[in-house]
């Protein structure tokens, strides 16, 4: 029996499992895919009742944010109002289109939130916990977040509805393009550590998080997965202005709640994500030596994470499509084409011509070359405006003096009559 510890107290009950079930005289390969199944359901199983909290809290940080309470009835200070929610859902009338593809339609809500579930599995709760420690954990989130996105394309087309084939349609487009800056910001923190383990990338933030390093990329990379999740500013894939709430218009009842618990886990899923690349993960003091500190800071700064995302939502409004798209293409890809080169380059020229420089030394000069490619990008947007505005007054000018000489024309062919 192992020695029971309460600093692991997951690795722990996981040997305990083990033990108990080989004492049984079970087969060593039974006992091992017991306690894979377990460890599978236990962390699915947290991962899908988060949303029951976050939902609640985002409403009420949303409430403080925009001068009201928010759910404040059901249960002490509201707690219960997702419980309620859920409730009310499951006794609404499920309807399935008659023309619509009856497997996808109700198997693309499954995907949708099995695409956010299996993120998890390569997110290293703390330095003895994480489900998969893969080598190639980056390929591996960039692979099945791709899952979600064909989910979404999945029930707008199969709604046979062309509102939510247009949802479907703006999803394909945004989450694409938006991938791109995405994907290159994460090169940085895969190049700092020269590994692309989640757990290697977490442990190479021992003695400096890579916010330090890269604070321009982490900047980027939280904004473009706002945009990846499709909250505000960037909740184009449900404008219901526009569309109607998009991809899911045809969703009742449960099937619904199920979308909306893809959006709500996706949105928390950066939270994690931004603290395992840029603020260290699980470190804080003794989380090495105290496993269960280490989820209490990665929650910590995941739940950061997740509160600036509400803070953005709450404060900005909606931009329109052509702009969301040029922002993109024309702004957020430039740019992080140009923190890849710029850090890798200063961290090259380092390793290479001061290879004794400390970790100090190292975080110094890294930040100091964010800082001056933050205000080189901002002399050059400012430089734009500037010249964009002097060709938009340079054409109202001439728009004017064309106005003037027409004036003229037409007094000089009616001359005013002779008194």
């Amino acid at each position: 029996m192992p020695t029971f510890d309460p600093a692991n107290i997951f690795m722990w009950a996981y040997k305990f499992l083990g033990w108990w079930l080989t004492s049984l005289g079970l087969a060593p390969e039974f006992v091992l895919f017991v306690q894979l199944f377990a460890a599978i359901g236990m962390l699915a199983t947290v991962v899908l009742l988060i949303p029951i909290f976050t939902i609640w809290l985002e409403r009420k940080i949303a409430g403080r944010f925009q001068d009201r309470l928010g759910p404040n009835r059901t249960g002490p200070y509201g707690l219960l109002q997702s419980f309620a929610d859920v409730l009310k859902l499951l006794t609404k009338e499920d309807i399935t289109p008659h023309k619509a593809d009856k497997w996808i339609f109700n198997l693309s809500p499954l995907f949708g939130v099995l695409s956010i579930i299996t993120v998890w599995a390569v997110i290293p709760w703390a330095s003895t916990m994480v489900g998969a420690d893969i080598n190639v954990g980056v390929l591996y989130l960039l692979g099945i977040s791709g899952l979600g996105t064909i989910a979404i394309m999945m029930g707008g087309w199969s709604s046979n509805n062309k509102f939510a084939l247009l949802g479907a349609f703006r999803a394909v487009a945004q989450l694409v393009a938006y991938e791109v800056p995405m994907i290159i910001t994460l090169l940085i923190p895969v190049m700092l550590s020269g590994s692309m383990s989640l757990q290697s990338i977490v442990k190479a933030q021992g003695d400096v998080w890579f916010i330090v390093l890269a604070p321009f990329a982490g900047v980027l990379f939280f904004i473009t997965s706002i945009a990846e999740i499709g909250r505000a500013p960037f909740d184009l894939l449900e404008a219901e202005s526009e569309i109607a709430t998009g991809y899911n218009i045809e969703y009742t009842g449960m099937k619904f709640g199920v979308w909306m618990l893809q959006e709500f886990s996706h949105a928390f899923a950066v939270g994690p994500l931004f603290a395992t690349f840029f603020l260290g993960g699980w470190h804080g003091p003794y989380a090495t030596e105290i496993p269960v500190l280490g989820i209490v800071y990665f929650m910590l700064k995941s739940f950061f994470g997740y509160f600036m995302i509400i803070w953005v939502r709450s404060t900005l409004p909606r931009i329109r499509i052509d702009h969301l798209m040029s922002l993109n293409w024309k702004f957020f890809v430039p740019v992080s084409l140009l923190a890849l080169i710029v850090t890798a380059l200063v961290d090259k020229a380092m390793s290479e011509f001061a290879p004794g420089t400390g970790v100090a030394g190292r975080a110094i000069v890294l930040f100091t070359a964010n800082v001056l490619l933050v205000i080189s990008v901002i002399i050059g947007i400012r430089n734009a405006a500037h010249a964009a505005r002097v060709e938009e007054e340079g054409d109202d000018h001439a728009d004017h003096h064309g106005d003037a000489a027409d004036s003229h024309d037409d007094h000089s062919a009616h001359p005013a009559p002779a008194h």
